[in-house]
């Protein structure tokens, strides 16, 4: 069943938050950055404060110096999938880091295994190195990047629906697992990609994952939640007015007071940050942040929300757990996810139908037409 739209709370749990020397206030030694216990304590955290769902970040490169390594966002999803019964989990991935393939059935099988509770974050990175990490052509210019971006976004969604939902028949009368007419057959080709064939995974249990996507990186017809990052809040919210899209969450840098420091002597010992000046950032108590997303509801509505990005998780997200988010649902602003439900359900969100039900489907290739583009 498929929740009223309600203002939603998500966040970031990449790291040790996005401040580049959170590391330096953690409450872990600095080699349990990447152990599964470090990862089931952050996302069982934001499980149990009831926000929506978290957003994992990715990169090529390390987390920091100090960390030779990182696990990929997906991986780290499905993992977590198992382990956590409402969370919604939304790895970042780069589309042009992927083969669209493997992304299509990697992110279908997190939907699988999290029963229903998979997003996709879209992004878009520089990606250093990117060229001698793929055996592909990477595109480099902005017309081509964006291109190719949109083009694996829409691969990827014929690829869910490849499958109809009642593909899989189990008939063990006639030895047959799925009924051949109900695979649907995707043929995608660009310059720098091609997929032919249905999907190797059924059609997720949500149809189609939520796909988060930042403001203008997607059009609008193939995103359904936008995520905006402004200069300022009210920048935000003039944003989200005009995305298109179901859903919108806006990005809020936070720097929560602390029983032993204010907000603003902790970031004057983590030292400044460069990329931290394009986006709105509260520093301040829970009470000044419950003040400020209680405004930001009322400004967006129902079908909005927001990204909290923590300075310092160990540090923010139980100031987050034990005065924002109990603050707001006595407010009754915020309602966290039911047990069972989906992802979309939690967003308000309908099941999409199947893609191909209202589009021409591309025939299967005969056997002669596969042999002869395999010799070719």
């Amino acid at each position: 069943m498929t929740d009223a739209p309600t203002f939603t709370l998500a966040l970031e749990v990449d790291a040790d938050g996005v401040h580049p020397n959170a590391w330096r206030r953690a409450h872990h030694a600095p080699g349990e950055l990447l152990s599964a216990a470090r990862l089931l304590h952050v996302v069982r955290g934001a499980e149990n404060a009831g926000f929506a769902l978290v957003t994992i970040d990715d990169s090529l490169l390390p987390v920091d110096g100090s960390v030779a390594g990182r696990i990929d966002a997906v991986t780290r999803a499905a993992f977590a999938s198992g382990r956590t019964t409402r969370l919604g989990l939304a790895p970042r991935v780069h589309p042009r880091a992927v083969e669209p393939f493997h992304l299509a059935a990697q992110l279908a099988s997190l939907d699988h295994v999290s029963r229903g509770r998979g997003a996709w974050l879209v992004g878009d990175d520089a990606l250093p190195g990117l060229d001698r990490a793929l055996d592909r052509t990477v595109p480099t210019g902005a017309e081509e990047r964006a291109a190719e971006v949109r083009a694996v976004v829409t691969t990827v969604r014929d690829l869910w629906d490849s499958w109809d939902d009642d593909a899989v028949i189990r008939d063990s009368t006639t030895g047959r697992y799925i009924d051949s007419d109900r695979v649907r057959y995707v043929d995608a080709r660009t310059p720098t990609f091609s997929v032919k064939g249905p999907l190797i995974t059924p059609r997720p249990p949500q149809g189609q994952l939520v796909v988060i996507a930042p403001l203008g990186l997607v059009p609008a017809h193939d995103v359904d939640v936008t995520l905006i990052r402004a200069a300022t809040t009210a920048d935000g919210v003039r944003a989200a007015a005009t995305a298109g899209t179901p859903r919108s969450l806006l990005d809020l840098q936070v720097t929560l007071d602390t029983e032993d420091t204010t907000g603003t002597q902790r970031l004057d010992a983590l030292g400044a940050d460069p990329a931290g000046t394009d986006r709105p950032h509260f520093v301040g108590s829970a009470q000044g942040l419950v003040l400020l997303l209680e405004d930001l509801a009322h400004a967006v509505g129902p079908t909005g929300g927001v990204r909290i990005l923590p300075t310092v998780i160990d540090e923010d997200l139980p100031q987050l757990s034990r005065h924002v988010l109990p603050a707001l649902r006595a407010s009754g602003l915020l309602r966290g996810p039911r047990p069972a439900a989906t992802l979309r359900d939690t967003l308000g969100l309908d099941r999409p139908a199947n893609r191909f039900t209202t589009r021409p489907q591309t025939p299967a290739p005969t056997r002669q037409e596969t042999a002869q583009e395999l010799s070719a």
